[in-house]
C-alpha cells in the first residue's frame, strides 16, 4: 500500500480526525502525536501494533511509516510537529512509541477538541490531505486559525512533556544521556530567570562542556536557542489570557522588557504580541 503524500508543513497544526475501517498507510517528514479522544483505532509503526483509546497516544517520528485503521466510531486529536517549530526535545521522537496518557492530559485533549469544534475546525478523515494551517496569509480567518494551531500545539506539547506517564517511561532513560523531560520541566519553571548553564549543568551532575554536548544530543539545539523557543511558546499560551499584560508576560517568560519581547515575538511569528492577542476569536 502506498503511503499518503503531504504538502510541506512549516508550522504546528492540531486537527480532529476520524479514521476509517479500511487500513491505510502514511509517511511524512514531520513528527506527529496521535492522541485518543473517542472510540479507538489500531496503529502499527515499525511492526509494533497498539490500540489507541482515550487513555493513550502514539508518538510517531518523522519518516516512520505507519499503518492505521479506525474501530467503529472514533475521533482522535492529531498534532503535527514540523522540525524547528515548537520547543520539543529531539529525543522525544528518537523512536516510535505508544504511551499511556494521564487524566490531566486527557482532559486537555478534550478541551482543545471542543475549542476546535467551536472554532469551526474541520473534521477531516485520515484519507485526505490534512496539512496544518500555516504560512503568511494576512486574511483574518487564516490568522485566527494560525493562532489556534500554535496555542493548542504549545499547550499539548507542554502537557506531553510534563505528564508522568510519558516522562517516566523507561524507554526514555538513556544511560549516558540527560533526562530531557526533567530538564524541560525545570526550564519551564524558571523561565523568568536568566539561564546559567553552569548551574543547570551542576544540577544535572555534569561539567559545562559535557553538559552542553549532551544537551544538544537530547534537544537538537543549544540550551539558549531551546530556551528562547520555549519562552515564546509559553508567551503564546499566556497571551490567550487577557488578565496578563504584555509587560507581565514579557517578564514572566524571561525578557528584560516589553520591547525585547515584542521584537523576538514579531521576528518568530510575524505579528507583534498585541496584534496576536487582538485577533478576533
Amino acid at each position: 500500500m502506498n503511503p499518503h503524500h503531504h504538502s510541506p508543513v512549516t508550522a504546528p497544526g492540531v486537527e480532529l480526525r476520524r479514521y476509517g475501517a479500511i487500513e491505510e498507510t502514511d509517511l511524512h517528514d514531520f513528527h506527529q502525536i496521535v492522541l485518543g479522544l473517542d472510540g479507538s483505532m489500531e496503529m502499527t509503526v515499525g511492526g509494533v501494533g497498539e490500540r489507541i483509546d482515550p487513555c493513550s497516544a502514539w508518538l510517531i517520528p518523522a519518516g516512520a511509516r505507519h499503518d492505521y485503521a479506525g474501530i467503529g466510531e472514533n475521533r482522535q486529536l492529531v498534532l503535527d510537529l514540523p522540525a524547528a517549530s515548537l520547543a520539543v526535545p529531539e529525543r522525544l521522537f528518537d523512536t516510535a512509541r505508544a504511551v499511556r496518557i494521564d487524566p490531566a492530559l486527557a482532559a486537555l485533549v478534550r478541551q482543545i477538541a471542543q475549542r476546535a469544534v467551536l472554532a469551526g475546525a474541520s473534521y477531516l478523515s485520515a484519507s485526505l490531505d490534512t496539512s496544518s494551517v500555516s504560512g503568511s496569509s494576512s486574511s483574518g480567518d487564516d490568522l485566527r486559525a494560525r493562532r489556534f494551531h500554535w496555542d493548542a500545539s504549545a499547550r499539548l506539547c507542554a502537557a506531553v512533556l510534563s505528564q508522568t506517564g510519558i516522562a517516566g517511561n523507561s524507554a526514555f532513560d538513556a544511560a549516558a544521556g540527560l533526562d530531557f523531560a526533567r530538564i524541560d520541566r525545570w526550564l519551564r519553571a524558571h523561565l523568568a530567570q536568566p539561564l546559567r548553564i553552569a548551574d543547570l549543568a551542576a544540577h544535572c551532575g555534569f561539567g559545562m562542556r559535557r553538559f552542553h554536548q549532551l544537551f544538544i544530543e537530547a534537544f537538537g539545539e543549544t540550551p539558549h536557542r531551546y530556551l528562547q523557543r520555549l519562552r515564546l511558546d509559553t508567551a503564546v499560551t499566556l497571551l490567550a489570557d487577557p488578565r496578563h499584560s504584555l509587560t507581565d508576560i514579557a517578564l514572566e517568560v524571561g525578557f528584560g522588557d516589553q520591547s525585547a519581547f515584542t521584537h523576538a515575538f514579531t521576528r518568530r511569528f510575524g505579528l507583534a504580541p498585541g496584534q496576536w492577542r487582538a485577533l478576533p476569536h
